[in-house]
């Protein structure tokens, strides 16, 4: 085995700005992965070193997002994989790959998570059976890390989760929110499905990436 990678090596945010470097060779700095029979997109593009690895750690900090809904594990195999430039890519449903044309053309809702399932789906189609999904369902805003003043959170953790399918450790931590007897849960339920936040994980299960069934085993301490 050449090469690991715990996803903490991710890529730089879309939303900053990029440095002199932005004048290099694209090809220097980005990599692309296809999309086979995508909804939107016909590749992923990814930071160039991603292609070196042969084995991927995805490891998720699980809660609401602001854009998505939630964010979990195909959040972070899609746009957090992604480049910048892959990111506007996805965000755009396909649209553009300029970081600073994304707020005239962000897609519309179910186009964009149809995207983050197209980009999953080439991220899987390369890693094939090399990658580990681990979910820290902690910490449980309604926002996302990214954001920089994000909400408290409203309710109790959950702990970690860990499967080898992206969409089955997905669904059950948002099944784990939903089944809670914490009142709190409402306001992480209002945020997944006013962004129609489910809506990723019927498009990845279509892509093959997984399924939404799936058996919880609990490891006591």
């Amino acid at each position: 085995m050449s090469a690991g990678c715990s996803h903490g090596c991710r890529a730089n945010r879309l939303y900053r700005r990029h440095s002199a470097q932005r004048g290099c060779s694209h090809w220097q700095q980005f990599g692309w992965l296809p999309v086979d029979s995508g909804f939107h997109l016909t590749k992923d593009i990814v930071g160039k070193n991603f292609l070196n690895y042969d084995f991927i750690v995805v490891l998720s900090h699980f809660k609401g997002h602001q854009m998505a809904g939630f964010g979990g594990a195909l959040k972070n195999i899609s746009i957090g994989i992604a480049s910048s430039d892959g990111k506007a890519y996805i965000h755009t449903g396909g649209k553009t790959e300029k970081h600073e044309e994304i707020w005239d053309n962000i897609a519309e809702q179910d186009t964009f998570l149809e995207s983050m399932a197209d980009a999953c789906k080439a991220i899987i189609a390369h890693t094939g059976d090399n990658i580990l999904y681990i979910n820290v369902a902690n910490n449980l805003s309604v926002d996302c890390d990214c954001n920089g003043n994000p909400a408290k959170p409203e309710m109790k953790d959950f702990g970690i989760l860990a499967s080898l399918d992206p969409v089955a450790l997905d669904r059950a931590c948002i099944d784990m929110v939903l089944n809670s007897d914490d009142h709190g849960k409402e306001h992480l339920i209002e945020r997944i499905n006013s962004r129609n936040g489910m809506h990723i994980l019927d498009a990845a299960e279509a892509h093959g990436l997984g399924k939404q069934q799936y058996n919880l085993v609990t490891i006591d301490e």
